[in-house]
């Protein structure tokens, strides 16, 4: 196979698909570029569907990716309401559900994940909505009414962000966790319980420790029930448990898939010319040494990027440490690494004024941070988590010790190391 293609199909057309598109444009590729996507709207972003779209600050237009304008000036075909059924990988070709064919040299899959459904919940009522979609959030925005009264099931960082928009438009939130605290898998139980007392400090009518065991929508509105005995009743149901890979195309075409579809550091698939990248990818993190996927809009980012690189024959390796943020009640929560396997946590300012970082420590290796408006301790821990070097706890939770200068420490030792020395 050549070093360059001169034909590039992308199954899907969210972030990923619209940022690879602009990647291999400004790399200088001048082939044949198809983007495939199965909704009818132009690649749109998804981050404001829980915040700035709900609440109404934005518009559908404001959120837009790719438009038909520049398609059309960069000669990018877009075809909406078009899914694709496989890829034909000997054939090199996409086949549609249509039954037409995309000749392509290279395929990226972007196909993205959707909303994971509550087993028993009605499926055909407008007041039960999964928020993953353009049109979900117009709907669930047309509900949110003053005064009103929304159930949402599950306290991620979906369910929290809507909690907070509907909070801010006048209605009360009522949010259902099966977990003892919010985001135990994503932030352990400590920072899980800070995220709790945010909400509830708030005015958010939270329970945990809750399993939902039915929905049942009447004229009057839903009532939602438990195993443990509660009931609450609402004029909507957001229902945020988590998202599923979209790996139909992956599986129809071929292609090895656990939790997403399999690929490498160079985000190929396990079939040759074959990459994806997104929500739908499960990387084999060289930095953490194991198999993540991750469903956030930073790493569609910078995922894409890469793929759109090696697709093109100059290998990059992505190797970072993945980023995400959260503005709800007011705060700017980020996030970066993974927590996997730490054992220690060391938290930098005061968790009880929401002004703080927290470490987690593997070993003494930083693996991972948390923070409430501290956006620039975030930057610096995301260099340190690259570093991958055993540092000082004391140093860490010390605020008169600057994070950029231990960064910086760490560079002047390493660089202080004779090649081939210890």
């Amino acid at each position: 196979m050549p070093d360059s293609p001169s034909s590039v199909a992308v199954v899907g057309a969210g972030q990923t698909a619209a940022v690879a598109a602009r990647t291999l444009r400004r790399r200088g590729f001048t082939g044949s570029l198809t983007i495939l996507g199965d909704e009818a709207h132009t690649p749109y972003q998804r981050p404001p569907l829980s915040k700035e779209l709900l609440d109404g600050s934005q518009e559908p237009a404001d959120v837009e990716l790719l438009s038909a304008q520049w398609c059309r000036d960069n000669d990018v075909e877009l075809r909406l309401g078009a899914p694709a059924r496989r890829i034909d990988t000997a054939g090199r070709a996409v086949e549609l559900e249509d039954g037409s064919r995309i000749r392509a040299d290279r395929v990226l899959l972007a196909t993205g994940a959707r909303a994971r459904r509550l087993p028993g919940a009605p499926e055909d009522d407008d007041r039960i909505i999964y928020l993953r979609g353009l049109d979900d959030a117009l709907r669930l925005r047309g509900l949110l009414r003053p005064g009103g009264r929304l159930v949402i099931v599950g306290a991620g960082f979906v369910g929290s962000e809507v909690a907070s928009t509907a909070l801010a438009r006048g209605v009360t939130p009522v949010v259902i966790e099966q977990a003892d605290v919010p985001l135990a898998h994503v932030l352990g139980t400590e920072m899980g319980r800070f995220c709790a007392d945010l909400q509830r400090s708030q005015g958010v009518e939270l329970h945990t420790g809750e399993t939902v065991s039915s929905i049942r929508t009447g004229a009057d509105g839903v009532v939602v029930r438990t195993d443990g005995g509660l009931t609450v009743a609402g004029d909507a149901v957001v229902v945020a448990v988590g998202a599923q890979p979209n790996t139909d195309v992956a599986r129809a075409s071929g292609l090895s898939v656990s939790n997403g579809v399999l690929v490498d550091e160079h985000c190929r698939t396990s079939v040759e010319g074959v990459y994806a990248a997104g929500d739908v990818a499960n990387h084999h993190h060289p930095l953490f040494d194991r198999w993540l996927r991750v469903e956030h809009f930073d790493n569609a980012n910078k995922q894409a990027m890469a793929a759109a690189k090696n697709l093109l024959g100059r290998p990059v390796v992505y190797d970072d440490p993945h980023w995400f943020w959260s503005d709800q009640f007011g705060l700017n929560l980020q996030h970066c690494g993974d927590i996997h396997g730490w054992d220690r946590l060391v938290v930098r300012g005061s968790v009880a004024d929401r002004d703080f970082i927290a470490f987690y420590l593997a070993d003494g290796v930083l693996r991972a941070a948390f923070a409430a408006d501290r956006g620039s301790d975030v930057y610096a821990a995301k260099e340190l988590i690259a570093r991958k070097a055993v540092l000082d706890p004391r140093r860490l939770a010390d605020e008169d010790t600057d994070l950029m200068e231990l960064m910086d420490e760490l560079t002047e030792a390493a660089e202080a190391v004779p090649a081939g020395g210890n």
